[in-house]
């Protein structure tokens, strides 16, 4: 450190041996908050030695020793004078009148009066007790200067001071935002919090609107209870501010901007919810109690499992409400509703989240319990998922299920300190405070729509009745439940509150109880802002009542082909590739120009490229979407100079249909969750997920067998996601080889999606153009190649691209005498390239292989037009490579034989059944392949 710097430190009157220890103290307040310490200090310190232009304050340890050296030699390495210069009493309480607010800001929530029901046993925290910072009453008098406590005051007496700490920071609200390192951000929290002292003045209106809200939520459920005593519900009993929580944020979103709102949550108060908050007709919720429903739902879903859709006024103009569907699995509809939200931002052309705002709703239990929270909040900053903050509102009810100890439930303080991995700010509020409960909701929408970052709302509360209605909560929950018998409910705490203070007469209460139970006995809507639906910006209509089979033209000419193929090669002149990427381009060149067969990426793209040009956007994300796991796509390619990127598919022409590639967040359960509601909210877009290895898609079951497989049979939602899933066997062990293509072929019904297993590029690229031209909106599961990517067979030319069909069934490509032909083999996927180069190789002119290249919706005609040339048959064979408990054998013999000849007689080759999908040893692999190849191809 410079001398001149030394001496003037020195010369300030503050330095000498006794002040080490002041001088200590107030840097360390200075780390924490450069503005809680006084401006001739934050001067001092604002000059400590940079390297580089960086600040040293990783390594304050060293600079604390220049201190205490400083303060023991005095200036320029001389012993300081005795006597006199000591620093003042009051210099070091200042310090820890510092400290103590910066305690408050850290661990203030540790004491906030959280619990309704008093329950919760806090821990004594000894950082926010005055004698901890050496002071007490005595000192209550004195004032000091209070650094950046937003006040609005410089100066404050610490008995009033200690007041408003706890005011702010241990009264209802208990406020987690320390952890992040914006310092911005944390001011900006400060400020709002601090300068209200966590309490702002609320006119009689909002007061009333509360209320009203309370009221609302109590009497829905004393209906229900009443009406339809023991039915399930779920009820919203104890956390009923989530009402008038709800409708305050929808307003509050609707006067800064917003246009829609999609919501997520899973049972609790889902039915509330729907009444209170969307306005679905109470009649129509009555009628599903009492049994009726709608036939043509299909097979429908219980009630607090339904979804809803509305317009809500607010005096910015009226905005779209959307509730997801929600199977059981709690937590997976998070991802999903950002989909749904990322969709209609896009649509909206809104870069910045302000347009839709995503709210979800969990259980305390399942936000700390469930992967996919975690998954959900890693993806919440990036490029490909980002929907400009979500507003993560907790019913915390203190139970799980049956489960309440904290140790049993999670391994944290609260069950939201998952969000602090992406430094969200966490909110706890009482729910018996609605007041409370409304004032952190404005903070939290205000704080997401200025910084773009999740914020997290915990509303403390309880559950009046068991997991759900049925349940009997005392027998587990015995103290809880005695003490919740005798709580009031919050209608009647804050009814109370508002009679007390004059804002409202008891008789008007009565009132406003009376006219919502007779609302609900008219069974008209009890939303006073609901509106009908007008606000949605998206039209459904052009893709609904279309069979799995309809229609369509996807011819294109061959000269389109090429210039769309030359367009695909270009890239800038001053981009180098890495030497592997600039062979791939060179020969697609010849490729474009008709000079080379097409292999599989070159299909790919250029099916990307067709689609784009006719206006339609294209979504894909995978782990290596953009590269291709197996090195075969290279749609983004990659400056070796600078590491810049470079899409030639945003660049086929100026007006086209919009492109977006990313390589994903190393999740599957999330990611495909998020492409599903992306597809359930945009059907213009094809939309694609890609696996890495097919088989990593058991990551998302739930997302596979609750969402794609069943949703529109349980909710009449229409989706056109498409999934790429590698699957082949080629010696690659268990986890490498299968897409587990029987768990698909087994939730196949009602022609819920359809499941393809492509074997040539000219199939990919008219089952990619199918699936994007159709006016049919299906999820299409694709068994999609690994080494046919770069089989010297599969390969087309652009004749057979530009007919425009995918050919569900191929039959023999040889030139086979029919009459010759004694045995026919089935097969699909990559097996056929095997077969077909063994039988050429064997010089065998009695065997004919057909492909079946959809799998489901079984087409059945076509296979027959195909099977009929061999209807003198009678020895048909399904090989496949899959072992036989797996693959498309159980599964889907019954159509096989359904389509062969009357008479003929159907046999398995393949691996034997077993519980492994594959063999881990290329040895062993080999020998299987062969024997099963072999035994396709002998005719006994």
């Amino acid at each position: 450190m410079q001398q001149s710097v030394m001496k003037a430190w020195w010369d300030s009157s503050h330095m000498a041996g006794g002040n080490a220890a002041y001088v200590e103290e107030l840097y360390e307040a200075y780390l924490d908050d450069p503005n809680s310490v006084p401006d001739e200090w934050r001067s001092v310190f604002d000059q400590l030695p940079k390297v580089d232009g960086v600040e040293l304050e990783s390594n304050h340890s060293d600079i604390r020793n220049q201190f205490r050296t400083l303060a023991a030699l005095g200036p320029l390495g001389r012993a300081p004078k005795s006597g006199g210069d000591g620093a003042s009493v009051g210099d070091e309480k200042q310090v820890k009148v510092l400290q103590l607010i910066n305690a408050f800001r850290f661990r203030g929530h540790q004491h906030a009066n959280l619990d309704p029901l008093g329950l919760w046993q806090q821990e004594r925290v000894r950082d926010l007790e005055l004698s901890h910072h050496n002071l007490s009453q005595n000192d209550f008098d004195t004032h000091y200067n209070v650094g950046s406590y937003a006040i609005g005051k410089d100066t404050l007496s610490l008995g009033e001071l200690y007041k408003s700490l706890n005011r702010t920071y241990c009264g209802s609200i208990g406020a987690e935002y320390m952890h992040i390192t914006d310092t911005e951000q944390k001011r900006w929290i400060q400020q709002r919090l601090e300068s209200v002292e966590a309490k702002p003045t609320i006119d009689r209106d909002e007061k009333i609107s509360i209320l009203k809200g309370l009221v609302a939520a109590d009497g829905m459920e004393k209906y229900l209870g009443s009406k339809f005593t023991g039915a399930k519900r779920f009820s919203l009993e104890g956390g009923d501010s989530l009402i008038p929580m709800l409708k305050s944020l929808i307003s509050h979103a609707g006067t800064n901007g917003a246009k829609e709102v999609v919501v997520g949550m899973a049972h609790r108060g889902r039915l509330n919810v729907l009444v209170n908050v969307l306005g679905k007709n109470p009649s129509v919720l009555f009628d599903e109690f009492s049994g009726k429903h709608d036939e043509s739902l299909g097979a429908g879903d219980v009630k607090y499992h339904a979804g809803y859709s509305s317009d809500f006024a607010t005096p910015g103009g009226n905005v779209h409400l959307a509730l997801a569907f929600n199977p059981s699995h709690l937590e997976i509809v998070n991802p999903v509703v950002m989909g749904s939200v990322r969709a209609r931002l896009d649509r909206r052309q809104c870069e910045d989240g302000s347009a839709v705002l995503p709210i979800t709703i969990h259980g305390d239990s399942a936000i700390a319990g469930q992967g996919v929270v975690q998954e959900t909040f890693n993806m919440s900053q990036t490029r490909g998922f980002k929907v400009g903050g979500t507003i993560r509102i907790v019913v915390n009810n203190q139970v799980g299920f049956t489960t309440s100890k904290t140790e049993d439930t999670r391994s944290t303080q609260y069950c939201t300190d998952i969000a602090k991995m992406v430094q969200a700010p966490i909110f706890h509020v009482n729910a018996d405070d609605p007041e409370a409960v409304v004032f952190v909701t404005k903070l939290a929408l205000d704080y997401r729509n200025k910084f773009k970052r999740d914020v997290v709302i915990d509303l403390v509360c309880y559950r009046r009745h068991g997991h759900n209605e049925a349940d009997e909560p005392n027998a587990t929950q015995p103290l809880m439940y005695q003490k919740i018998k005798k709580h009031p409910v919050p209608r009647q705490l804050y009814a109370d509150q508002l009679v007390a203070e004059g804002s409202i007469e008891k008789h008007e209460v009565d009132k406003l109880v009376s006219e919502y139970r007779a609302a609900l006995d008219h069974g008209a809507c009890v939303v006073e802002e609901w509106r009908p639906m007008t606000e949605h910006s998206v039209d459904w209509s052009p893709f609904l009542g279309h069979d799995w089979d309809v229609p369509y033209d996807g011819s294109i000419a061959i000269e389109k082909l090429k210039e769309l193929g030359q367009k695909l090669t270009q890239y800038p002149e001053d981009f180098p590739l890495q030497s592997r990427v600039k062979k791939l381009y060179t020969d697609r060149v010849n490729m474009a120009n008709g000079d080379k067969p097409l292999d599989w990426g070159m299909a790919e793209n250029l099916a990307y490229a067709t689609i784009v040009d006719n206006g339609t956007d294209i979504r894909i994300t995978g782990q290596d979407s953009g590269r291709g796991t197996f090195f075969h796509r290279h749609a983004v390619l990659h400056s070796q100079s600078d590491a810049d990127t470079y899409m030639p598919l945003q660049n086929i022409k100026p007006e086209q249909g919009k492109i977006e590639l990313y390589d994903s967040v190393l999740s599957e359960e999330a990611v495909m969750a998020f492409e599903y509601g992306y597809a359930t909210a945009e059907p213009t877009t094809l939309t694609i997920w890609e696996a890495q290895f097919g088989d990593f898609a058991n990551g998302a079951q739930v997302v596979i067998d609750q969402f794609l497989s069943s949703g529109e049979a349980k909710w009449g939602r229409l989706c056109g996601l498409t999934l790429l899933l590698p699957h082949g066997y080629e010696g690659q062990g268990p986890e490498h080889s299968s897409a587990r293509l029987e768990r698909f072929l087994q939730l196949c019904a009602d022609h819920n999606w359809q499941v393809c297993v492509p074997s040539t590029p000219s199939q990919v690229f008219n089952m990619l153009r199918r699936q994007a031209i159709r006016p049919m909106r299906k999820p299409l599961i694709v068994m999609s190649p690994k080494s046919l990517l770069r089989h010297p067979l599969a390969v087309s030319s652009l004749e057979e691209l530009s007919e425009g069909v995918y050919h569900n069934v191929i039959g023999e490509i040889d030139d086979l005498a029919t009459k010759d032909v004694k045995r026919v083999v089935m097969c699909s996927g990559k097996v056929y390239y095997d077969l077909l180069e063994q039988r050429r190789k064997n010089e065998q002119t009695d065997v004919a292989i057909i492909r079946l290249e959809q799998l489901y919706p079984f087409p059945k005609q076509e296979v027959e037009a195909v099977v009929k040339q061999f209807s003198h048959v009678k020895d048909w064979v399904w090989c496949q490579e899959e072992p036989q408990n797996q693959g498309a054998w159980y599964c889907s013999q019954h159509h096989f034989r359904d389509a062969i000849p009357e008479g003929a007689k159907l046999t398995y080759a393949g691996r034997e059944a077993s519980a492994s999908p594959a063999v881990g040893y290329i040895s062993v692999h080999n020998q299987q392949q062969k024997a099963l190849v072999d035994d396709a191809l002998t005719i006994k």
